[in-house]
């Protein structure tokens, strides 16, 4: 259980008013570790969140580089630049190839993967100070496996594996490691719509191996695994948390 123990280390997880991102924030907090939430906005859910783990939170609309810019700049500028980086926050629509729109290829683009380069650009140079760091992207499987109603979305996904490649690669000698999970589906409230039309849900989940549909717990404890020094070792891997449905 050592290995697993976050004690004395700061993680920020995005994104983490609701979903994967509040299981994960809740579970590092559980584990020992200075959590600082993140919303998009202020809101109730952000509020209770945080509450709940007794912690801290910053706000910044990852549609907007500027904010995200200054929350990097507030972390640095009060010695706050986290150990772990929980990049989980992103937007997500049904839009494809046949309804493509500039406008939402650019804002997906935008909150999904600019803004996770941004906050690398400035909070990897803290970590490697410190000779120590921990980077889980939240990707999808649909960065892997094709589905044309998310053909931007997944875009997105494919996208920032490879940044992931990059930045792991990159900053393995200063005792940083970046992975991926590449989660399939969960039961969140943005899939919430979709998995209520019960012969959709029931065809989706015959396509997967163990038969049912994943929970933020499931991802929230393999990212958990990859903030902690279990997984010193393990660096630039993308693992799918989805019940065998990539096999």
């Amino acid at each position: 259980m050592d290995l697993l123990d976050l004690t004395g280390k700061r993680a920020l997880v995005t994104g983490s008013s609701r979903g994967i991102g509040r299981s994960t924030a809740l579970l590092l907090a559980k584990l020992g570790a200075e959590v600082i939430f993140h919303g998009s906005g202020a809101s109730d859910k952000l509020a209770a969140a945080t509450a709940a783990a007794g912690a801290a939170s910053l706000v910044a609309d990852f549609e907007k580089p500027g904010e995200v810019e200054k929350l990097a700049t507030e972390l640095i500028g009060k010695a706050k630049a986290p150990d772990i980086l929980v990049l989980n926050a992103s937007v997500q629509s049904y839009t494809g190839l046949d309804n493509f729109a500039a406008e939402e290829f650019e804002r997906m683009f935008l909150a999904n993967v600019e803004s996770s380069c941004i906050l690398l650009n400035r909070l990897l140079p803290e970590m490697r100070k410190k000779g120590f760091g921990r980077v889980i992207f939240v990707g999808s499987i649909n960065g892997v496996r094709a589905a044309s109603r998310l053909a931007i979305y997944g875009a997105t996904k494919a996208a920032l594996m490879n940044v992931a490649r990059t930045a792991a690669k990159e900053n393995a000698p200063y005792g940083i490691t970046v992975n991926t999970i590449l989660p399939g589906v969960i039961e969140t409230d943005r899939n919430a719509d979709a998995l209520s039309n019960a012969a959709f849900a029931d065809e989706l989940r015959a396509q997967i191996p163990m038969h049912r549909f994943g929970t933020v717990d499931d991802c929230a404890g393999a990212i958990a695994f990859l903030a902690s020094d279990a997984a010193a070792y393990i660096t630039g891997a993308e693992i799918p948390v989805d019940g065998g449905w990539q096999l």
